[in-house]
C-alpha cells in the first residue's frame, strides 16, 4: 500500500498538571525550530497553526497537504485555514483534540504555550524515529520570523531528543581576565563597532518587518471594512417584509454599536474646536 494512503491510529495524550513537563517557552522553541529548520523567535508565532501542520506531515505522512499550507502570512483568516487542515488531520488519525482555533490565532502567549505543550506530549507519543527533511517537505520554504528564513543546517537529532535546560557557561579564569586588559584600545573599538553595525542591521530587519506587518494589516483592514459596508449598504435598502425589516435594523444595531466611554476621534476633535472658541470669546 502507498504510504501516502496508509490508515493511521494515533496515540492520544491528554495534559493535565500530572503529566505536563517542566520545559520552558525557550527549550519548546528551541524544539520546534530544531525540528523543523524554522526560525520562530516567541511561542506567540506559533498562531499561524503552520509548524504543527507539517509535524503532522512528519508524524502521519500523507494525513495532510502541506501545498496548501500558509507558511508565511500575517493574515488571521489564513491561520484560521491552516488549523482547519491540523484539525481535519487529527480527525484522520484518530486523534480527539479539539483545536481551539478562535483562541490560537489571536496570538496571545498563554493560549499558544498551553497548545505548544499538548503537542509536544503529542509527538513524542507519536514519531517513530522516520528520516523528514522539513525544509524540503514544504518546497524550501522559510518559517518563523527571520527574513532570510532559517539555518538549514541544523542538528535534525533535535527531531526526536527532549529539550533540556541549558547549561550554565563556565567564568573565565582569572589569569585569562588579565590578559584581556593587556589588549590595546583598538580592540574594544573594533569590537564596539562592529556590535553597533549588527545592531543596526537587526533593528533595519525588524523594520522591515514591521513595514510589511503595517501593510498586511492595512490591507486586512480595508478588505473587512468594505466587508462590513456591503453589509450595511444591503441592510439600508428599503424592505416590505416587517420580518426582514426587523432583522437589517438589527444588524445595523450590531454593525453601529460602540464600547461603552468610547468615544470617535470626530467628536473629540469637535470639543476641543467649541473649547477654543469658547476661550476667544465667541460664544
Amino acid at each position: 500500500m502507498n504510504e501516502n494512503c496508509q490508515a493511521y491510529q494515533c496515540v492520544n495524550v491528554y495534559q493535565t498538571s500530572a503529566t505536563s513537563e517542566n520545559l520552558s517557552r525557550h527549550e519548546m522553541l528551541n524544539w520546534v525550530d530544531g525540528s523543523l529548520e524554522a526560525d520562530f523567535k516567541k511561542v506567540e508565532e506559533l498562531c499561524s497553526g503552520a509548524a504543527y501542520c507539517q509535524f503532522m506531515d512528519m508524524l502521519f505522512p500523507g494525513s495532510i497537504q502541506l501545498k496548501k499550507v500558509k507558511f508565511r502570512t500575517n493574515l488571521e483568516h489564513e491561520y484560521i485555514q491552516n488549523f482547519k487542515l491540523l484539525q481535519a488531520a487529527f480527525k484522520k488519525v484518530g486523534c480527539d483534540k479539539e483545536v481551539m482555533i478562535n483562541k490560537l490565532v489571536k496570538g496571545r502567549f498563554q493560549d499558544n504555550f498551553e497548545f505548544l505543550q499538548w503537542f509536544k506530549k503529542f509527538f513524542d507519543a507519536n514519531y517513530d524515529g522516520r528520516v523528514y527533511n522539513p525544509y524540503e517537505a514544504r518546497g524550501r520554504q522559510p518559517m518563523g520570523s527571520a527574513v532570510n528564513g532559517p539555518n538549514h543546517a541544523s542538528n535534525r537529532a533535535m527531531i526526536n531528543k527532549p529539550a533540556v535546560p541549558s547549561q550554565t557557561r563556565a567564568f573565565a579564569p582569572a589569569n585569562k581576565i588579565a590578559q584581556s586588559s593587556t589588549r590595546p584600545s583598538g580592540y574594544s573599538n573594533n569590537v564596539r563597532k562592529n556590535d553597533l553595525d549588527s545592531d543596526v542591521k537587526k533593528l533595519d530587519e525588524k523594520m522591515n518587518e514591521l513595514s510589511l506587518l503595517n501593510d498586511t494589516l492595512a490591507r486586512e483592514r480595508n478588505f473587512y471594512f468594505s466587508k462590513l459596508r456591503e453589509i450595511e449598504v444591503l441592510c439600508q435598502n428599503e424592505s416590505t417584509n416587517e420580518a426582514e425589516k426587523e432583522i437589517k435594523d438589527q444588524i445595523l444595531n450590531i454593525l453601529y454599536a460602540v464600547e461603552d466611554g468610547f468615544t470617535s476621534p470626530t467628536a473629540i476633535a469637535g470639543e476641543e474646536y467649541d473649547d477654543q472658541l469658547a476661550a476667544e470669546g465667541e460664544y
